[in-house]
């Protein structure tokens, strides 16, 4: 790589085994926050190895999703002979600046935080990727810490990327829902681990792991959990290997088979309760979901369908000795139906501020393969790369796309940018059908799910119009939120005072229209800025949302050399008395070259909801 940017003015922060020799012209910044994590939680103890007082990444999270957005290419890349072959980040020629806010413990300091945001602003960064957050419910934009910092990052024309959140499919959980932040929900690729389990029978059944392990042509005793309680357990928790459930010495070096439940919903949870007791793996009955990252390690884990996992029980009660063996997981590329919407991925409607659309659009984040710190890994021969899932994954994703998009475009902002991404994004898989949400059950895609949709790269480079916002818009915005003037001034490092509008809020200029409460009939205003040709006409098309009159005016768009940006209005109309519903369309821009699509979102509701009680 050439030499660094005169204009780049971040440090080399020194520390536990990190010196600067270990920057360079790739990593040209790296520094660390503890100050506020220790006044916060107390003294940071390193001596058990699992921590570095220095921006080394003892974790691996941060070393996964800087390779993901900015990673340069590696040949040959696996993890464990899985999903091998070329790895590289989104942006491979970028530079990385690296800012450590959080610890091995889990814990991020607010204040070192935000410290963090305004090295970075004062460094020079381009693009903020933060795969982190916190989940519902949301503290105020200005209180909190992402909002706050990424406000004054975006205000210096900074791009801030943020992960949705993992607590799906439950409705109203995405998080970092700001406006000015661009918010990725997390999808899947079309790479499956398919791993057989062979039975006594000569049966094979096929479900999904990363299975690299020993004996692999030993069969081992087959139970099911709730037969082999513990005392003190009852025969339903066991069979979902709730911890502590599982008796012991009827559990050591058996293959255990355990059930998905309301109450117990995780994988890992049930291969921490098979460790405990020595079992030999865990084959775990769930929801159908694409996502294997926890099913790694040891215990070996293999996942199936209830389907399944309802005939292996059968298997049990009918044979005198069942035994299953694992074979070794197999990589598999293209034969798997993508993306679809991950079952874990935070869905909206945003429980802030319900009229600002969240998440904005989805990225991969399911069996993502990157790079991975060796100090993560115990044994001898330390894995450099791991495959993770999480909107943590999905959001580099985003970032890596939005550094080529801004070395393209250098004088766009960052809402300039997100609107390319957005109005520009896939609502189809790869067959051309609608894209699915995973859930319980799963079901058609909407916005909630995945926000403008799934990310296209290549078409956002020319979007044919933008939907622009300036600070001032986001203030005003503030402002329409109720909250006072010094909160606001003290977020914005300015006096404001406010000329409150509540209107102001749905006709924030982003590009989509969310209206959680149409009783009757509402006028929204949005402003397009032509970034195509010069002379150009786009005609509106709308695909109304079911029970909703959706009118445009003007409904044709001409640009010429001095017309660059016009406003139109959407007049919406309800056609039903029906409480509380949503309902989704699209209305779109075409000109013959692009298609500039934007999500509607509605949701009706009565004048009076007691008028007829």
């Amino acid at each position: 790589m050439g030499d660094v940017p005169s204009r780049w003015r971040g440090i080399c922060q020194e520390g536990e085994k990190f010196n600067r020799s270990h920057c360079n012209r790739k990593i040209i910044g790296a520094r660390w926050y503890i100050k506020g994590y220790e006044a916060e939680f107390g003294n940071l103890s390193t001596s058990d190895g699992f921590e570095f007082r220095s921006p080394r990444d003892a974790v691996g999270h941060g070393t996964h999703t800087a390779s993901t957005a900015a990673g340069a290419s590696i040949e040959n890349a696996s993890f464990m002979g899985l999903a091998a072959g070329l790895a590289r980040g989104g942006a491979p020629s970028a530079r990385l600046a690296v800012y450590k806010v959080c610890w091995a413990t889990g814990g991020c300091s607010s204040a070192d935080l935000l410290a963090a945001f305004d090295d970075a602003i004062f460094d020079g960064v381009d693009v903020l990727s933060a795969s982190l957050g916190s989940p519902p419910p949301l503290p105020s934009y200005v209180e909190d810490v992402v909002s706050i910092g990424s406000f004054h990052a975006v205000a210096k024309g900074i791009s801030v990327i943020c992960s949705a959140g993992n607590s799906g499919s439950y409705p109203q959980t995405v998080i970092n829902s700001a406006p000015w932040i661009f918010t990725v929900a997390a999808s899947t690729i079309d790479r499956a681990f398919p791993t057989a389990i062979t039975l006594g029978n000569n049966q094979t059944v096929v479900g999904q792991a990363l299975y690299t392990g020993m004996n692999t042509n030993k069969f081992y005793p087959l139970v099911y959990g709730g037969d082999i309680a513990s005392i003190d357990a009852d025969e339903d928790s066991a069979g979902n290997c709730d911890s502590g459930t599982l008796n012991d010495t009827l559990a050591r070096g058996k293959m255990i088979l355990c059930f998905q439940s309301r109450t117990q919903r995780l994988a890992i949870t049930a291969i921490r309760t098979v460790m405990n007791v020595k079992g030999a793996g865990l084959i775990f009955a769930q929801f159908p979901s694409k996502d294997v990252s926890l099913s790694s390690g040891s215990p070996p884990c293999v996942q199936v369908d209830f389907a399944i996992g309802t005939y292996l029980l059968t298997y049990i009660g009918a044979t005198r000795n069942p035994v299953v063996k694992f074979n070794p997981t197999k990589t598999q590329v293209g034969q798997q139906i993508s993306p679809e919407v991950a079952f874990f991925s935070s869905r909206g409607p945003n429980s802030l501020s319900p009229s600002i659309l969240k998440p904005d659009i989805t990225a991969p984040g399911v069996n993502i393969l990157a790079s991975w710190s060796p100090a993560r890994s115990p044994s001898k021969s330390p894995d450099t790369f791991k495959i993770e899932s999480g909107t943590s994954m999905s959001c580099p994703h985003i970032s890596g796309i939005v550094a080529l998009l801004k070395a393209i475009h250098p004088t766009w902002s960052p809402a300039a940018i997100k609107s390319a991404l957005v109005t520009t994004a896939s609502l189809k898989d790869e067959y051309a059908q609608s894209i699915v949400a995973e859930g319980a059950p799963h079901k058609q895609a909407d916005p909630f799910d995945y926000g403008g949709g799934h990310v296209d790269p290549n078409k956002a480079i020319s979007p044919g119009l933008i939907y622009d916002i300036e600070s001032s818009d986001y203030i005003r915005f503030l402002c329409s939120m109720g909250y006072n003037n010094t909160a606001i001034s003290l977020m914005a490092g300015t006096k404001i005072t406010c000329q409150k509008s509540t209107k102001f809020i749905v006709n924030l200029n982003l590009p989509s229209i969310t209206i959680h409460e149409l009783k009757q009939n509402m006028t929204v205003s949005r402003r397009v800025t032509n970034v195509g040709l010069v002379n150009s006409v786009y005609v509106a098309r709308v695909q109304a949302p079911a029970g909703v009159s959706v009118k445009v005016k003007p409904s044709v768009l001409s640009f010429n050399s001095t017309v660059k940006k016009l406003e139109f209005k959407v007049i919406f109309c309800s056609l039903l008395r029906v409480q509380g519903r949503f309902s989704f369309g699209n209305l779109l821009w075409e000109d013959g070259l692009h298609v500039v699509r934007i999500p509607l979102v509605v949701r009706t509701v009565l004048d009076d909801l007691y008028a007829d009680a």
